[in-house]
């Protein structure tokens, strides 16, 4: 067992914006932040990802639909789906988990 100390915690983002707390071979957790107003600059993934917004406000837009966000929403993303979070009126605080782990599926 382990604690992940910060995860889905607000910070003021650094380069990347995303912050690996954790990383097995079949996940990885983390947080990803965007202060409110700022941009979303992700591709789409090579690995299913789930988000839990745990602070914020914001607006996830992918190819098929759109969706206004806030604290305690869950959403999925598979693996290759274009996604970004616009319109964030609110810092956006999201716990990140990705199956498998961030990246080792490749591009």
């Amino acid at each position: 067992m382990e604690i992940i100390k910060g995860a889905g915690a607000w910070a003021p983002p650094q380069a990347g914006d995303w912050t690996e707390h954790l990383r097995t071979p079949d996940l990885s957790v983390g947080t990803y932040c965007i202060p409110a107003g700022g941009a979303d600059g992700q591709s789409p993934h090579t690995e299913d990802e789930i988000y839990v917004v745990t602070a914020g406000r914001a607006r996830i837009v992918t190819p098929g639909a759109a969706a206004e966000v806030g604290p305690g929403a869950v959403i999925f993303v598979p693996a290759g789906e274009e996604h970004r979070f616009t319109d964030v009126t609110e810092d956006l605080a999201l716990l990140v988990v990705f199956g498998p782990a961030y990246g080792s599926r490749g591009a």
